[in-house]
């Protein structure tokens, strides 16, 4: 058996084509209700398909952890090949993904040590920290100095993006169902921000190139980038995204801004018309 970590992470990580399987890293996937039928987040239906049915009057959808024995069954396959995994998840505030992780792994203490990690993220910001534990795991790192370098960069990753509608954070909880009724009304853009692990509103606009003018204005606060994205409903890049980013390449003409789709999991948070921006600043030694 191998003593290298092996690195676990879930279907919220947003991870370029190919890369998951080039740095092994292994994928528990959450499941998307939709009414009465389940599917497999980012799998089972994209974004592009889950949008449509809502627009189509298809009821709002629900995330849901992976089961416990998912967990179960994954870390004991791992168990064949080391006796070290990383499982680094979406945000414990988003998901109780964390907890099931933890609970998949009592069934293997003191055969096995695994470390469950909350990344207080999701989407790119996961996606970031996953790719870099594994190819810290690539390079022979120990798996107490992986989880050393992760922890350190929870503090440097940032999401920040702006909602056409209210409704999913009215009914995550995140604002009353008043100030959601309220914004319609006014046609209010909510510009929102992701600290310790929760999406909390941050301030409020009303016009779709004020809530641009946000996201532009917050980007460009840092002193140093190292990898950043847009992320938006549409696979294609929308006029929003194009105009953000032509802005921020001209601010930034050494960092690349590309424009990805937000996963249907993130999009029963923020709702189907969100667009945001991911940055990582890097650490600083």
């Amino acid at each position: 058996m191998s003593n290298n970590v092996i690195i676990v992470t879930d279907s919220t990580a947003y991870i370029e084509p190919g890369e998951a399987e080039r740095l092994g890293i292994h994928i528990a996937p959450l499941q998307i209700k939709l009414g009465d039928e389940l599917f497999q987040d980012s799998l089972g239906i994209d974004s592009d398909e889950l949008f449509h049915r809502i627009q189509s009057g298809a009821p709002l959808p629900i995330s849901l952890p992976p089961e416990v024995s998912i967990f179960v069954d994954l870390y004991t396959k791992l168990h064949d090949q080391t006796d070290r995994i990383l499982s680094i998840h979406t945000s414990s505030q988003l998901s109780q993904t964390i907890e099931n992780a933890k609970l998949g792994a009592e069934g293997l203490l003191g055969r096995c040590t695994i470390e469950v990690v909350d990344s207080l993220s999701t989407s790119v910001g996961l996606g970031i920290l996953a790719k870099a534990a594994a190819e810290a795991a690539r390079d022979g790192m120990s798996l107490d100095d992986i989880v050393r370098l992760v922890r350190g960069m929870l503090p440097h990753i940032y999401l920040v993006f702006y909602v056409e509608t209210m409704d999913f954070l009215e009914r995550g909880g995140q604002i009353g169902k008043a100030q959601a009724v309220l914004g319609a009304m006014l046609n209010i853009k909510p510009i929102l921000f992701m600290e310790d692990g929760d999406i909390i509103p941050l301030e409020k606009v009303k016009t779709t190139e004020k809530a641009l003018e946000k996201l532009y204005e917050f980007v460009t606060e840092f002193d140093t980038l190292e990898q950043t994205a847009i992320i938006q409903r549409n696979k294609d890049p929308l006029p929003e995204a194009i105009t953000l980013q032509g802005r921020l390449q001209q601010s930034f003409p050494n960092i690349e801004f590309p424009i990805i789709q937000y996963g249907p999991d993130l999009s029963t948070h923020v709702g189907p018309n969100a667009l945001g921006v991911v940055v990582y600043e890097g650490l600083t030694f």
